[in-house]
C-alpha cells in the first residue's frame, strides 16, 4: 500500500505531461502513404505518419523499444511509456513485460509466431504453404496483387505498382488523377485523365473517370521512359511496358536472369522504338523455352505456374505496346520458333486473318471494336511451341456435356494418364481486354503431326485455364472442334487465351447389358399387367369404392410413366421436344408416387378402423383428398421446377432431369420424403394388425380379413416404392448386387399390383370366372350357330338336286 501511495504522483505527472503529446499527435496529416486510400498497417499503439520512408511512429503514450520510427506492422515494439517508467521504478521492477514462452522462435522474417509450432506471414505476405505454416524451411515472400494474373484492378489508363507487401495503382505517364494525388488502390478510385493544364472542365466526364480532353499538343506530357516528338505525342500517347514479375516461391537462376531483361526492358522502354522492344520481348521468352536449364527440375506444379506467368505476362505486354505500332501487319520472329503476328485496324476491314507456320487465326473486326476503347484496334497472334516443355503432364477438364456426347449414352472418365498436346501452344489476344465472352466465335486452324485417334481416344480443343493459386489446367469450356484430320484441327472458342489442341485417353464405362435387359423386360411385362388392371378396375362394377379409384389412379400414372421412358426417354435430337419428355416423365413419376402415398394413408386407415368395420368416414376422408392432392402437389412442382430452371430438363443422351445446381434434387427430394412416409404408415399399419391377430375374435369372417391384409400390408413394400430406397445403398462393394435388386423390384411394380389388388382379390377372382364363362357361352354359342347354319345350307343343297 505504501508502495502504491508513492506511485501514484508520478503517474499522475506523467498523464499530464502526455496530453500536449496527443494534442499535437491530432495535428499531424501525412501527405502520401498515410491516405485513408494507401495506409499502412502499423497494427496495435501505433500510428501512421510518412516520414523518411518509414510510415509508423508509436502513438501517443507508447514509445518503441529501439528505433522511433519502422514500417509496417512486422516491427512494430512499441511498448507503453507507463511500463518503461515502471521498469526503472524498483518495487515495481517485477511488472515488466516479457515475451510469451509458447511462440515459435524461429519464424522467418515476416511473420509473427502464432504458437511454439507456428507462424503467420504478416499481411502482403504469404507462403507456399499458406498464410499460416509450420515448416522451418517455409520463407514469407510478397504477394505480387499485380500479377501476373493481377488480383486487382486499377481500370483504364492506369497501371498497378507492387511494394513490399502492399501494392498501389498509379497512372500511366501523360495521365493524372482528377484528385491530383499520385497513387490510388483500385478501379473505383480511378479518375485517370489527360495530363493537361489548359483543359476546361466540361472536358471532363460527368462520371469523372478516365476521359481524354481536347489536346493542346505544344505541351506533351513527360514520359518516364523517354520523350514522345510532338508530330507522333497524339498517336503514342499513354503507351508503357507494364509490370511484370516473377510467380513467387520459385527459385530458379534461369527465371531470375529472364526477369533481370524483362526489367531492363521495362526500364529503358521508348514508344519511339516500340518494335525493337517487342522483338527483344519475344527473343528473351524463345531463348527461355529453348533452354529451360534449372526449369526442368522443379516440379511438374511449379513448371505449370510459371508457364501460367509467361503466358499471361507476355499477352499483356505485348497487348499495351502494339498501341504505338503503325498501320498494317507486322511479324516478329525468333530462332527457335517462337512467332508474333500483328494486324493493326484499317479502314475497310472487315476480317482479320493472321497466319503462322502452323497455325490461322481468323475473327471478325467488330468483335475487336466492341471495347469501345478510343486506341487503335490491334489483334495478335504468338506462337511458343517451347510452351509445351513446361505444361507437359498438365490435367484435362472436360465439360460434361461434352463427355456425355463422347460415347454416346455411354458414361466416360478421363484416364490417369495425361493428355498429349497435338500443336504448338499458341495465344491470342486484342486490345479489347474484355474477351471472356465474343459476340462472335474466332475460328482457329491447327496443323499438327499426322494422328489417328483410337477408339478410346478424343482429340479436343482446348485452352490453358488460369487457377486462384497462379497455376491452371486445360479446359474445353466455350470452345468446340469444327472438324479433325490427320493433320489438322479446326477450333472455334468465344473467347480468347491461350489455346492448343491435344488428344486424351478415356475409359468407356458401358451400361450392364443385364441390367438393360432386366429393365425392358420387366417394364414391358409391367404394361401388361398394368393395363389389366385398369381394364378391371374400371370394368369391375362390383369391386368399385375408394380403394378400386386409387388403384385405377395409380395404374394409370404408372402405365403412361413407364411406356414414355420406353419409347422417348433416348429422343435427345431435338433439345425442346427432349425438355417437354423429361418435363412429362417428372410429372408422371411424381404423381405415381403421391397415390402411392394416398394409398399407404388409405391402408393405415382402414387397419385403424378394422375392428369396428367401419369405413365410411375413410372413404368420405380420401374422396375428398384424392384428386387435388394426387395430381395437383406433383403439377406445382413440376411448375415451380420448370419456371424456375426450365433449361436444366433434357440432358445430353438423356431426357431427364439435369444433374447442375442439385436440379434433380426437385425430383428426388420429393421421392425420398414420399418413401419415407409409406414406410412409416406400413410399420403402423402392420403393428395395429399383429395387435388384432393376437386377440383372435371368433367371427371367421373378421380372421379371414384380418389374415389377408396382414400379406398385403407386407405385398405394400413394393407397391408404396418403399424399395425406392435400395438406391440409395448403391454404394460400396454391394453396389452391384443393389441394383440389381432395385432394377429388378421396382421394374416390376406393376405385376405386384395386378397381383394383389387382382388375382388375389376373391370379388375379382368371381367377376373373372363370370366373365370367361360369358366368353365361353358367346363363343359355344357362335360356334352352334356357325354349325346350325352349314347344316341348314347343305340340307338345302340336297333338296335342290333331289328336286332337279
Amino acid at each position: 500500500m505504501k508502495n502504491r501511495n508513492l506511485l501514484l504522483p508520478e503517474l499522475l505527472l506523467l498523464l499530464l505531461l502526455l496530453l500536449p503529446l496527443g494534442a499535437s499527435a491530432q495535428k499531424t496529416r501525412d501527405i502520401n502513404m498515410c491516405e485513408p486510400s494507401l495506409r499502412k498497417s502499423c497494427a496495435a499503439y501505433a500510428d501512421c505518419q510518412g516520414m523518411d520512408g518509414k510510415y509508423c511512429m508509436c502513438g501517443p503514450g507508447q514509445e518503441l523499444i529501439s528505433e522511433t520510427t519502422f514500417r509496417n506492422e512486422s516491427e512494430n515494439m512499441c511498448q507503453g511509456m507507463l511500463v518503461l517508467l515502471l521498469l526503472t521504478l524498483g518495487p515495481v521492477q517485477k511488472l515488466r513485460v516479457s515475451a510469451p514462452t509458447d511462440c515459435a522462435p524461429w519464424c522467418p522474417l515476416k511473420s509473427t509466431c502464432v504458437n511454439a509450432t507456428a507462424c503467420r506471414c504478416s499481411p502482403g505476405f504469404s507462403s507456399s504453404s499458406g498464410e499460416i505454416f509450420t515448416s522451418r524451411l517455409d520463407s514469407c515472400d510478397d504477394i505480387n496483387e499485380c500479377g501476373p494474373p493481377p488480383t486487382v484492378s486499377c481500370g483504364k489508363f492506369a497501371d498497378c505498382q507492387n511494394t513490399e507487401g502492399s501494392y498501389y495503382c498509379m497512372c500511366i505517364p501523360g495521365y493524372v488523377l482528377a484528385s491530383g494525388a499520385t497513387m490510388f488502390m483500385d478501379e473505383s478510385e480511378n479518375t485517370c485523365q489527360v495530363h493537361n493544364t489548359t483543359s476546361r472542365p466540361d472536358d471532363q466526364n460527368p462520371e469523372g473517370c478516365c476521359v481524354k480532353p481536347k489536346l493542346d499538343n505544344k505541351d506533351p506530357p513527360p514520359y518516364t521512359h523517354g520523350e514522345l516528338d510532338d508530330k507522333r505525342f497524339s498517336s503514342r500517347r499513354g503507351i508503357f511496358f507494364p509490370t511484370w514479375t516473377p510467380p513467387r516461391g520459385i527459385k530458379s537462376q534461369t527465371l531470375s536472369r529472364f526477369f533481370q531483361r524483362v526489367q531492363d526492358l521495362h526500364r529503358e522502354f521508348k514508344p519511339d522504338f516500340v518494335e525493337n522492344t517487342i522483338q527483344d520481348l519475344i527473343q528473351g521468352v524463345d531463348e527461355l523455352l529453348e533452354t529451360p536449364e534449372d526449369l526442368k527440375a522443379l516440379p511438374r506444379s511449379e513448371q505449370h505456374r510459371v508457364a501460367t506467368n509467361l503466358l499471361t505476362g507476355l499477352e499483356n505486354s505485348l497487348r499495351n505496346m502494339s498501341q504505338a505500332l503503325s498501320n498494317g501487319t507486322l511479324t516478329f520472329n525468333a530462332s527457335a520458333g517462337t512467332d508474333l503476328s500483328l494486324k493493326l485496324w484499317e479502314q475497310g476491314d472487315r476480317n482479320v486473318i493472321l497466319s503462322q507456320n502452323q497455325v490461322k487465326m481468323m475473327l471478325n473486326w467488330d468483335v475487336v471494336h466492341d471495347s469501345g476503347d478510343s486506341g487503335p484496334s490491334v489483334v495478335g497472334l504468338i506462337s511458343t511451341p517451347g510452351m509445351g516443355k513446361l505444361l507437359a503432364e498438365a490435367p484435362l477438364v472436360v465439360e460434361p456435356e461434352k463427355q456425355a456426347v463422347l460415347h454416346g449414352a455411354h458414361k466416360i472418365s478421363l484416364q490417369e494418364a495425361s493428355p498429349v498436346l497435338l500443336s504448338d501452344v499458341i495465344s491470342a489476344f486484342m486490345s479489347n481486354k474484355v474477351t471472356q465472352n465474343l459476340s462472335s466465335p474466332v475460328t482457329f486452324i491447327f496443323s499438327h503431326h499426322s494422328v489417328t485417334p483410337g477408339p478410346t481416344q478424343k482429340v479436343f480443343c482446348v485452352f490453358w485455364e488460369h487457377s486462384q493459386n497462379g497455376s491452371g489446367h486445360w479446359s474445353t469450356r466455350g470452345c468446340t472442334m469444327v472438324n479433325s484430320r490427320d493433320t489438322s484441327t479446326t477450333c472455334q472458342c468465344t473467347h480468347l487465351s491461350s489455346f492448343a489442341v491435344l488428344m486424351a485417353h478415356y475409359d468407356v464405362k458401358e451400361d450392364d447389358p443385364v441390367l438393360a435387359v432386366i429393365t425392358y423386360m420387366g417394364l414391358s411385362l409391367s404394361l401388361l399387367c398394368l393395363l389389366l388392371a385398369a381394364l378391371t378396375f374400371l370394368l369391375c362394377k362390383a369391386i368399385q369404392n375408394t380403394s378400386t379409384s386409387l388403384h385405377l389412379q395409380l395404374s394409370i400414372c404408372l402405365f403412361l410413366a413407364h411406356l414414355l421412358f420406353l419409347i422417348a426417354i433416348d429422343q435427345t435430337k431435338i433439345k425442346v421436344l427432349c425438355s417437354i419428355i423429361a418435363g412429362a416423365l417428372h410429372y408422371l413419376y411424381l404423381a405415381s408416387f403421391t397415390w402411392m402415398l394416398l394409398e399407404a394413408l388409405h391402408l393405415f386407415l382402414t387397419a385403424r378402423n378394422l375392428t369396428v368395420v367401419n369405413y365410411s368416414s375413410v372413404s368420405m376422408l380420401m374422396k375428398k383428398l384424392m384428386f387435388p392432392v394426387g395430381y395437383g402437389v406433383p403439377a406445382v412442382i413440376v411448375a415451380i421446377s420448370a419456371a424456375s430452371r426450365p433449361h436444366l430438363y433434357g440432358t445430353p443422351t438423356r431426357c431427364w432431369l439435369h444433374t447442375d445446381k442439385g436440379f434433380i434434387w426437385t425430383f428426388l427430394g420429393p421421392i425420398c420424403t414420399i418413401f419415407s412416409i409409406n414406410l412409416a404408415f406400413f410399420l403402423m399399419t402392420f403393428w395395429i394388425v399383429k395387435k388384432n391377430l393376437s386377440s383372435l375374435n371368433r367371427d371367421v369372417s373378421t380372421l379371414r380379413n384380418t389374415r389377408m391384409l396382414t400379406f398385403k400390408a407386407t405385398a405394400q413394400l413394393f407397391i408404396l416404392g418403399c424399395t425406392w430406397c435400395l438406391g440409395i445403398l448403391q454404394v460400396g462393394p454391394a453396389a452391384h448386387i443393389m441394383a440389381y435388386l432395385f432394377t429388378i423390384i421396382n421394374s416390376l411394380q406393376g405385376v405386384f399390383i395386378f397381383l394383389v389388388y387382382c388375382l388375389l382379390s376373391h370379388q375379382v377372382r368371381e367377376q373373372y370366372k363370370k366373365w370367361f364363362k360369358g366368353i365361353r357361352k358367346t363363343k359355344a354359342e357362335s360356334e352352334q350357330y356357325t354349325l346350325s347354319s352349314g347344316t341348314m345350307s347343305n340340307a338345302s343343297k340336297h333338296s335342290v338336286e333331289n328336286y332337279n
